[in-house]
């Protein structure tokens, strides 16, 4: 099964790590360091044109995880989740 994060990206539930809300993770001076880190790598992928409110956190079989933004809540990509018999 598969979760859409928005702009026609999709990614398999199997390598989901963790899906966070921008608004309150972001407080924190090591997750804005992990954000930066992934972006200076190449391992940040943009699904939105306008602000993201979340970040989903996907890992790979041959590498670090890959850290896709999206301009979906948290709580929508939850429900979605969800909604698809993913718990």
């Amino acid at each position: 099964m598969y979760l859409h994060l928005g702009q026609s990206v999709v990614v398999p539930y199997s390598r989901i790590l963790g899906i966070f809300d921008l608004d309150n993770t972001s407080w924190s001076y090591k997750t804005r360091e992990f954000l930066d880190r992934a972006e200076r790598e190449g391992r940040s992928v943009w699904v939105c044109d306008d602000l993201p409110r979340s970040f989903v956190l996907v890992g790979q079989e041959d590498g670090p995880a890959t850290v896709y933004l999206s301009q979906l809540s948290s709580a929508a990509l939850m429900g979605r989740a969800e909604r698809n018999g993913v718990e």
